[in-house]
């Protein structure tokens, strides 16, 4: 399996992508299909916890309360299930390897698993 969700209107996640081979690879836009809870419960199994899949750079996150955000696993996995902003993007799946994010090392094992562009 080669899918990679993403958002399209994101300019970082256009510049990872750019970076990457993805003649093979489905790319899915999380603003029409959402991360379905099937694959996010993979994620979390191979990252180990939702926090870590969680975008606290979002604008809905920043702008909730303290009383409001989330302190736990079940928290976290609810608020992405509720709305796309909240993953962390992108998540990869290439295989038997799973990333979620748009840090260089993300960029260098998606290089190493589909080739570079």
């Amino acid at each position: 399996m080669k899918r990679i969700y993403h958002l399209s209107t994101c300019s970082t996640n256009r510049a990872m992508l750019a970076q990457i081979n993805t003649d093979d690879v489905e790319l899915i836009n999380i603003k029409t299909h959402p991360i379905n809870a099937d694959d996010l419960e993979t994620a979390y199994r191979h990252i180990g916890s939702y926090e870590a899949l969680f975008n606290k750079h979002a604008r809905k996150y920043k702008a909730m309360s303290p009383d409001e955000k989330p302190t736990n696993d079940a928290d976290y996995k609810k608020l992405i299930l509720s709305d796309y902003t909240f993953l962390k993007r992108p998540v990869a799946f290439i295989g038997d390897t799973i990333t979620a994010g748009n840090s260089q090392e993300n960029i260098g094992i998606l290089q190493c698993l589909l080739g570079a562009k």
